[in-house]
């Protein structure tokens, strides 16, 4: 699946939501789904990178793009569910979701570690996706075939000192999905649920981890578009449960 050669229409007619779809890897997700056909809805905190990244898929022609600013920090349930009605009342079902969104927070000691910023990295790298799949299932019920997408780490399966907030938050993505998949395998057989580990990638939350890095020696967020298009896409069907390295 790393060399996949997704079909240039591989997502026709697709509705994709995904989160943190401003900048990074959500921003060349986003991209890459609506050059594949899909109507890619961007959800993310700040109005002005998300009307870029809509303002180029239009230059580009593809499927016209939405935009939800939501700001997952301090959003609370009803913003969720008036997500959810939003989605339905534009399109009346969901194909998929890239879970995206994510705070790196400190790179610290958990003994240090600031109490407030733990709960917001927690809030926004996993209350978030649980909010965001309970107010939307019902969106993927009614699809065909729909792809849920988590955005795991290799901090998330091994601990490493000093990753404290997010390789926390990472493990329970882990778990999240996990959870979510065996569940919707008997529940909503037609839902699948997967995660994908970027690994070491050219992004600014990289730079930010790893400020001595050159990150010219880092692979970019295209390089590592054919597993995201291959887990959103029908030759996955068969693929639930499964956290996949992108690299």
């Amino acid at each position: 699946m790393f060399d996949y050669q997704a079909p240039s229409q591989l997502l026709k007619n697709k509705i994709i939501l995904v989160t943190g779809a401003g900048d990074g890897i959500g921003k060349t997700a986003a991209i890459t789904y609506a050059k594949h056909g899909a109507t890619v809805i961007l959800l993310g905190r700040t109005t002005k990178k998300l009307e870029a990244v809509y303002d180029l898929i239009e230059e580009l022609k593809f499927p016209q793009a939405a935009i939800v600013p939501l700001n997952l920090d301090g959003a609370a349930e009803h913003d969720y569910s008036e997500l959810a009605n939003t989605i339905q009342n534009e399109f009346g079902r969901l194909d998929g979701i890239l879970h995206n969104a994510s705070l790196l927070g400190q790179r610290t000691s958990l003994a240090t570690y600031d109490p407030v910023l733990f709960e917001q990295v927690m809030r926004v790298n996993v209350t978030s996706q649980l909010l965001i799949n309970q107010a939307l299932l019902p969106l993927l019920q009614k699809a065909e075939q729909s792809s849920i997408i988590f955005t795991s780490s290799g901090a998330g399966r091994q601990a490493k000192a000093n990753w404290g907030a997010y390789a926390i938050s990472k493990f329970a993505t882990e778990g999240m999905m996990q959870l979510f998949s065996s569940e919707l395998e008997k529940e909503s057989p037609n839902v699948r649920a997967n995660a994908i580990n970027p690994g070491a990638t050219r992004t600014n939350m990289r730079a930010a981890a790893f400020p001595d890095e050159d990150p010219q020696t880092l692979p970019t967020s295209e390089d590592i578009m054919p597993v995201y298009l291959y887990l959103m896409g029908k030759d996955s069907l068969t693929i639930n449960g499964q956290s996949i390295d992108a690299q």
